[in-house]
């Protein structure tokens, strides 16, 4: 039996050529619905704060999806899962990027002293911002050059940013929503963040842990090879 039919069915999905152009088409889907919302007028009584949200909820909702994948792939053993990361990520700076170029054009107007005055008014705004300029250096490098020119392990040390950028950006969302008195769903979105990362600092711990059974395992050893050569 080859290699490939003794995978699982989701494993060898995964593995298609399709998988790739499906899952782009998936994360354009809500930036098409907007779209086309605008295209037949159809944006609701504030056209504004309905493509504000829309692209600011789907760019922390494919932050969550970016951030599950490493859990999901540790707990299933579908290596193939990371295969899709850095879609999901460069779709989370897209729709980021959208969200903030519709606040700073749309609310207003693209002027420096409107926007200002704004944050003045809502100062979770400053939270939003720092989670965009938190990824920006995430999105420049994330092509394989960038990896080659920054070498694997600084490369890895740089995108841990991106737990970073989801505290500060459930924390944007959540702010947000306090002013309204209606912080249930930033809630929830707090509570899977939670859960992505606990599991990376439990496994970071499964992995200390060993690291230093390991080690106490290697010093006796090494303590008769002296004994002996002393002797």
């Amino acid at each position: 039996m080859g290699t490939s039919t003794a995978l699982s069915w989701p494993r060898r999905l995964l593995r298609g050529r399709a998988v790739k152009p499906l899952i782009f088409l998936l994360c354009l889907l809500p930036f098409a619905g907007l779209f086309w919302r605008g295209w037949s007028n159809n944006l609701g009584p504030n056209p504004e704060q309905t493509v504000i949200w829309t692209t600011g909820l789907w760019a922390l909702r494919l932050l969550l999806i970016t951030l599950a994948v490493t859990p999901l792939r540790k707990l299933t053993g579908w290596a193939e899962l990371a295969r899709l990361r850095r879609m999901f990520g460069l779709f989370v700076y897209f729709y980021a990027l959208l969200h903030f170029t519709a606040w700073l054009g749309l609310v207003n107007g693209f002027s420096v002293d409107m926007a200002v005055r704004d944050i003045a008014k809502h100062p979770f705004v400053l939270a939003g911002m720092s989670a965009l300029l938190l990824m920006t250096p995430l999105a420049l490098t994330s092509t394989n050059g960038m990896i080659k020119r920054l070498g694997a392990r600084r490369w890895q040390t740089l995108h841990r940013l991106v737990y970073g950028v989801g505290v500060v950006a459930v924390f944007h969302f959540w702010w947000g929503k306090l002013a309204k008195n209606n912080t249930a769903s930033p809630t929830v979105y707090a509570l899977i963040l939670a859960v992505l990362l606990g599991l990376r600092l439990w496994w970071a711990w499964r992995a200390a842990q060993a690291r230093r059974a390991h080690l106490k395992g290697e010093r006796p050893a090494d303590d008769q090879g002296k004994s002996r050569s002393l002797a």
